[in-house]
């Protein structure tokens, strides 16, 4: 008997994910799945699953630290050219005034899963950046996403938690055939009529397998996932780093916010969005 709580692999994809059960329905034998490392929901069979032993978990859990050190460094490694980049510019800006004070851009992340958000704003204060985040369930989000910006008033808006296809072999571009892209889309659509304009709010929308076209066309700057893939729990936040922190009058390179992600071009695009870094002057000694 399956009971929500336990970890368990699927093996029909080779024991390939750590999924937590969420919710079983036992006339049909079914379990909705979460993703532990990726923000995917599934369902399978009682028969698919595997309990998880604690010689898996470890395997598991090496291999997420291994992957969110390696982004970590990936970031950092970009952020250290780009900040000698910045220093050229902060010497032509403020020659005669030295004594400056930089502001990044600051975060509004809104998330599905309440460990996932804990792990996002873990890494948002290791990055130097400002970021308050709200837990609630896909389908609070278009109700709360206005208030929300009325409160905090963000630069860049984060909408994220778990989706995936429904029905595989299905129309694709059917909102319904997700489990919540059209939630994520309901939220965008939301956000988008506090702030209109793609400059003024920069939003990153969706999850694993999420509809990207959808997402877009609602109005978000960067969406999974054009390859219906799965997404890397951190995903949206190396996203969220390179527009906080590229200068406002810079034009965001989309090539280098998606080489920051784990899963790259096919697992998250976007759109030419402006930078949200600022300089200012001055420095408080207070």
């Amino acid at each position: 008997m399956c009971k929500p709580g336990e970890y368990v692999t699927r093996k029909s994809y080779g024991n390939d994910l750590m999924f937590v059960i969420v919710e079983v329905d036992e006339a049909s034998e079914t379990a909705i799945l979460k993703g532990i490392d990726v923000r995917l929901m599934a369902d399978a069979p009682y028969s698919d699953l595997e309990p998880l032993t604690d010689e898996m978990r470890r395997e598991f859990e090496a291999d997420r630290s291994r992957v969110e050190h390696e982004c970590l460094r990936m970031v950092q490694s970009r952020r250290a050219l780009d900040t000698e980049k910045q220093s050229l510019r902060k010497e032509a800006k403020f020659q005669a005034a030295p004594d400056f004070f930089e502001r990044p851009g600051r975060v509004l992340h809104l998330d599905g899963d309440a460990t996932y958000l804990n792990k996002c704003l873990t890494t948002y204060r290791e990055l130097g950046i400002r970021a308050v985040g709200h837990h609630l369930l896909e389908t609070q989000m278009a109700a709360a996403v206005i208030p929300l910006l009325e409160q905090n008033d963000p630069d860049i808006l984060v909408i994220t938690g778990h989706d995936g296809v429904i029905r595989r072999g299905k129309d694709l571009s059917d909102l319904h055939n997700y489990r919540n892209s059209k939630h994520f889309v309901e939220t965008v659509l939301g956000a988008r009529k506090y702030a209109r304009n793609m400059d003024d709010l920069v939003i990153i929308a969706g999850a694993c397998q999420s509809h990207f076209e959808a997402l877009l066309d609602a109005g978000a700057n960067f969406a999974s996932s054009p390859q219906r893939i799965m997404i890397h729990a951190l995903d949206p936040v190396f996203i969220a780093e390179k527009i906080a922190y590229t200068p406002i009058n810079d034009t965001v390179n989309v090539y280098d916010v998606v080489r920051s992600t784990y899963t790259g071009t096919d697992g998250v695009g976007g759109l030419e969005s402006r930078g949200k870094y600022r300089l200012g002057i001055p420095k408080s000694t207070l």
